[in-house]
């Protein structure tokens, strides 16, 4: 059974957006390389070392298999997953980043009297991380001497009780290397069951990964469709296809079993594909790039070559496969292309696969079946079989679901079984984009040739080396080069991560508005539009550091990696999920992190803090003056002439950054004159007439700092303590361009209670409550926001949620559905998005559903 018109169609993407090939580094001849300090003096400079793969020093380690094992320094623990074909390698690690200092943990609060920009201190924040490497076992002991050689000294040495000395294994290879692991790393080998930690694994990134399911559908553009994560997880069938084939239903966290299996799994094709060319083919990744040049129309025997077309009577279709190798009995082996006959030894297997799983679904109505194993892989004709045998069994019933990362399920559940100290369960991850691969070596940061000959020149200026530009060069590790790998980091995040409680859970949450994957002209636009924003940023990021001798090569080293990622976004759209205007910030500012750039605008903010607590007096004296109906009205005008002061947004940036002056009365003369492009202020205002009817508590999420937050949204604060509604003020937890954080909210309320008794009577009495997001992003994810954050909004009975911000009110959100009255407001900063959505730059966006 099969589909032949999947052989009509063509399997390489066309590259319709790659106009990068010429791109060159000219910025580099503007930028002053200097030498790299010596370790000492970094560590005064920072006040400690940070642990992270891309800090000061370890950015210049000379191995290229530091992309791949990084931050083995800080390994505290490791497990082993060793298939019939994978073996998959975890370790934890601790990661530490530089951040800025903030009131909230204990520096003084910004304000009028802090106008020097460059007054602030870093502070250094640890966190945790997971690894997971994968190969092929072939491999398997040439990677154990590499354990050997870099992470055993750590698992023995001094924090002997987050370590231990023993190595939690999985897999059916567990039991056959067990004594060759004890014998290379002296480890005692513990044995977890297979089923129990491919069930955990995949819990675990069904909880913590959002897009971590799919749908394929070959015949679609794009091929790969990503579900977002829901808040009910379970039941579901997973079916791991390894070696051989387990079904198993998973009804709850603990709960679960094994309802069936078949032995035709990957080692069969993988072993009767060596048979069938004859053993001169022996890797698998050959075998399935043998079968996309084959057409199993050759060998297979078609309904349509028994009845010469159709069956009509049982509704079989002519192109239907009516038996597997049909052909070949008739035919000598050599009348057959080898492709040809790999091709149909796949879809023998996956479609027998496929129809196998549909039954156990239908038998134990059960709609989400998730295949994973190493026989998928991602692989496209591979999920096409099985994606048709699912939907042509079940008549379209049940829908075939794939997971991004199949092939580390036993090895994450693995691992977790062995950190029960660690902690794991008790937190929220989520995967870092900076360190990922997608099926492929990550992107490296290193030079070309003549990036490299311009920073050896340079460096030999200032260092007098004899090997100039020594710590730069990286050189390729001979044991390692011939070894395909993949990976996957996954972060600790700082507080556990739950849905927003007043998201309607009737409707289907997607956080992103528009999805990059599937609108190709949508895609070339802000994919081009951030090829625009690498240099920028990454110079910023250089400038944000004066003092740092290393910042001008971490900050190329950042840049490459972007537009490398960038580049290979624009030919492989779902390489890492799904495509979408959040997912690229969240790459820009994970990647400026892990370069040890913590907040590049830092600077801005500080400044624009500044001269807006000076602002916010005469804002609120104008606003006393005026009757109550136009009171209404100037607050929602000021939140919208405040959102304007985005640094990420060019047209802002050009005014900012122009000859004139541009304050708050000229970002207020640029808004889109009412009737705006969505105009609800007549229903809110209406709303707010009703003196029976005071909202209970009103959840703010703003966006950027300065006259955003201090003359637009405080005002608005104000307002609402004085109609006695309580406020929440929700903001990032981690900087995002010249977007608010929750430790700068602290600092900066706290010095401006002193000069405004509301603010410190709303404070002291509970009446203002301040919180963080848990986020990072100029967008909002409201399906992952902090476990405090839904505590505070349920027990203060919160009924208004207000979203601020053309990031967290149009990039995302936009369609939300809420339980509560929700208003989403924002200015439109970006020109070509304005005129998608059918008006100009700066037109208004203002909506309100009760």
């Amino acid at each position: 059974m099969g589909d032949t018109k999947q052989d009509e169609v063509s399997n390489s993407q066309e590259d319709i957006f790659d106009n990068d090939s010429s791109r060159d580094f000219s910025a580099v001849k503007s930028i002053n390389l200097v030498a790299a300090a010596p370790m000492q003096t970094l560590q005064e400079q920072m006040g400690g070392r940070p642990k992270s793969a891309q800090s000061d020093h370890e950015i210049d380690a000379s191995k290229d298999c530091e992309n791949l094992f990084r931050n083995l320094n800080n390994a505290k623990r490791f497990a082993i997953d060793i298939g019939g074909s994978l073996t998959k390698i975890a370790y934890y690690s601790t990661v530490s980043h530089r951040r800025i200092k903030s009131a909230s943990r204990g520096s003084p609060g910004p304000g009028p009297t802090f106008s020097n920009a460059n007054d602030f201190e870093y502070e250094m924040w640890e966190g945790a991380r997971l690894h997971f490497i994968k190969f092929e076992t072939t491999f398997i002991e040439e990677c154990l001497d590499f354990i050997q050689k870099n992470l055993a000294p750590n698992i023995e040495g001094k924090d002997s009780g987050a370590s231990g000395k023993f190595i939690k294994a999985t897999g059916g290879g567990s039991y056959k290397y067990s004594s060759l692991i004890q014998e290379k790393l002296g480890l005692s080998v513990e044995k977890e069951d297979e089923i129990s930690c491919l069930i955990k694994g995949a819990n675990f990134l069904l909880k913590n990964v959002p897009d971590e399911a799919f749908v394929f559908d070959r015949k679609e553009s794009p091929q790969y469709k990503f579900l977002s994560a829901g808040p009910v997880v379970f039941p579901y069938l997973l079916v791991n296809i390894g070696s051989g084939v387990s079904i198993l239903k998973v009804v709850s966290e603990d709960k679960y079993e094994r309802i069936g299996g078949t032995a035709t799994g990957g080692g069969t094709f993988w072993g009767l594909g060596s048979l069938l060319t004859g053993g001169t083919v022996k890797e698998f990744d050959e075998l399935l790039k043998m079968a996309e040049k084959g057409d199993h129309r050759h060998v297979d025997m078609l309904v349509r070559d028994i009845y010469a077309g159709d069956y009509a009577k049982l509704g079989l279709p002519g192109d239907v496969i009516a038996s597997s190798f049909g052909k070949a009995a008739s035919h000598s082996p050599s009348d057959f292309n080898k492709n040809d006959v790999i091709r149909s030894l796949l879809f023998t297997i996956a479609n027998d696969i496929g129809q196998i799983a549909c039954l156990y679904a239908m038998q134990h109505q059960l709609k989400r079946v998730y295949f994973g194993g190493y026989f998928l892989r991602n692989h496209p004709l591979s999920m096409h079989a099985v994606s048709y045998a699912i939907k042509y069994w079940s008549r379209g019933s049940v829908e075939a679901l794939f997971l991004r990362h199949e092939g580390y399920l036993g090895a994450i559940g693995a691992f977790l079984k062995g950190t029960e100290e660690l902690d794991t369960d008790k937190y929220s991850w989520q995967e870092n984009f900076a360190g990922s691969s997608s099926g492929h070596l990550p992107v490296t940061d290193s030079f070309t040739d003549m990036e490299s000959e311009n920073i050896q020149e340079n460096e030999s200026k200032f260092s007098g080396e004899k090997e100039p530009g020594k710590l730069l060069l990286r050189k390729r590790s001979i044991d390692f080069r011939q070894i395909n790998f993949e990976q996957l980091e996954i972060d600790r995040m700082e507080r556990p991560f739950g849905f927003f409680p007043l998201l309607d859970v009737n409707q289907k949450y997607y956080p992103d508005t528009v999805d990059l994957t599937t609108d190709g002209i949508a895609r070339e636009y802000w994919l081009n539009c951030f090829e625009g924003w690498v240099e920028r940023i990454t110079t910023l990021a250089m400038e944000s550091q004066p003092d740092s001798p290393t910042s001008t090569d971490r900050a190329l080293r950042c840049r490459r990696k972007l537009n490398a990622r960038l580049k290979y976004l624009k030919t492989n759209p779902c390489a890492y999920g799904l495509l979408t205007v959040r997912s690229l910030l969240d790459t820009f500012e994970q990647s400026l992190r892990e370069y040890d750039f913590p907040d590049p605008y830092w600077k801005q903010k500080r400044t624009e803090n500044a001269a807006a607590l000076l602002e916010l007096p005469k804002r609120l004296a104008y606003l006393d003056k005026l009757d109550w109906k136009s009171r209404q009205s100037d607050l929602i005008w000021g939140v919208l002439a405040g959102n304007v002061f985005d640094w990420g947004a060019k047209e802002v940036r050009n005014l900012l950054e122009g000859p004139d002056q541009f304050g708050f009365n000229e970002a207020m003369a640029k808004l889109q004159q009412r009737p705006w492009l969505v105009d609800a202020l007549d229903d809110w205002i209406q709303r707010l007439k009703d003196p029976d009817m005071v909202h209970k508590c009103a959840a703010i999420f703003v966006d950027n700092s300065g006259f955003d937050f201090i003359v637009g949204i405080l005002p608005l604060v104000r307002e609402f303590l004085a109609r006695g509604t309580k406020v929440i003020l929700c903001t990032n937890s981690t900087p995002a361009v010249n977007d608010m954080t929750y430790g700068e909210m602290v600092s900066l309320l706290r010095e401006a209670s002193k000069h405004h008794k509301w603010l410190e009577t709303g404070l002291r009495d509970g009446f203002l409550k301040l919180a963080a997001t848990g986020q990072g992003s100029p967008c909002l994810d409201l399906s992952r926001v902090s476990q405090d954050l839904i505590n505070m909004v349920t027990q203060m009975g919160t009924d208004l949620v207000i979203i601020e911000g053309m990031g967290r009110a149009i990039h995302t959100n936009l369609y939300a559905k809420m339980k509560s009255e929700v208003i989403k407001l924002a200015v439109i900063k970006n020109k070509w998005l304005a005129q998608r959505l059918g008006g100009e730059v700066f037109s208004v966006i203002f909506s309100y559903e009760r």
